[in-house]
């Protein structure tokens, strides 16, 4: 019965195996382009005219702030409504888990604010110049 019942699930398995990797690779996507897009934005001006670090670091953490909500208040109600469509092949789940969704939703803006701070960090401590020189 174990292996009717492993044979039966096998590509189900397979299935949310593929899922879960690409969405690892898609959430490390995002996380290397918001760093990308926040990590010298006005960064250099602001730092050559005397702007403090933490005034920096909260600065680039405001823009990252601003683009979480955006994205949730796009991506939430997508997801609800594209999840009619996978209700069938949900098991032991409804198709409106609050637990899975507010815990995907926090697990994504926690790895944007990581991300972002990182960056704003990382940019805050780069000599004025060097940014200047790069813009």
């Amino acid at each position: 019965m174990d292996v009717q019942l492993s044979n039966s699930l096998s590509t189900e398995r397979m299935i949310a195996s593929l899922s879960t990797v690409f969405s690892f690779l898609a959430t490390l996507l995002a996380i290397l382009g918001l760093y990308g897009v926040m990590a010298y934005s006005e960064i250099g001006i602001r730092m050559a005219l005397g702007a403090a670090q933490r005034n920096v670091v909260w600065m680039v953490m405001r823009e990252v702030l601003l683009l979480i909500v955006i994205g949730v208040g796009a991506g939430v109600p997508a997801a609800l409504a594209l999840m009619q469509g996978v209700r069938t092949q949900l098991y032991g789940l409804t198709a409106h888990d609050p637990s899975t969704m507010a815990l995907a939703t926090a697990g994504l803006a926690l790895v944007a604010c990581a991300a972002g701070y990182l960056s704003a960090l990382r940019a805050s401590r780069l000599d004025p110049m060097v940014a200047l020189r790069y813009e």
